[in-house]
């Protein structure tokens, strides 16, 4: 397996989170963005949610979702789940990822084919940012 082409790249801002009721495996958190960027070239706007957990080791697990915007009305579908550590106060976190689309758009139906695999990582102030590339 190798990375392929860098599928988008986006800049955002965290929206909210919302402290949720433990199951036992550690804190968990709530977290909503909302960010801008280009995938497959195309500019686009992104809102997305991820659930996080604390584990005991000091890792924290995420999974989420969202929805991507192009200006021109397609929309794609996203889910993703990854692991991630604390780069310091707040929401501030590194996360590398997984991530699977789905879209009816003719221009960015290549998504639904693709797995992405990337970095994401959110400051002290809650700004955003992400790279996916291509798993081939």
């Amino acid at each position: 397996m190798a990375l392929g082409e860098m599928l988008g790249e986006e800049r955002g801002k965290i929206t909210g989170t919302r402290v949720l009721p433990s199951d036992g495996q550690g804190p968990k958190i709530e977290t909503s963005f909302q960010a801008s960027g280009k995938i497959l070239g195309v500019e686009h706007s992104d809102i997305g949610t991820y659930l996080s957990v604390m584990r005991p080791s000091g890792v924290i697990y995420g999974e989420g979702q969202g929805v991507i915007m192009t200006k021109d009305g397609e929309t794609v579908s996203w889910t993703g789940s990854g692991v991630g550590k604390p780069t310091g106060r707040g929401a501030a976190a590194r996360f590398s990822y997984s991530i699977t689309y789905q879209t009816m758009s003719q221009r960015l139906a290549r998504l639904n084919s693709v797995v992405g695999v990337g970095e994401y990582e959110a400051d002290e102030n809650g700004n955003t940012y992400s790279k996916t590339w291509e798993w081939k």
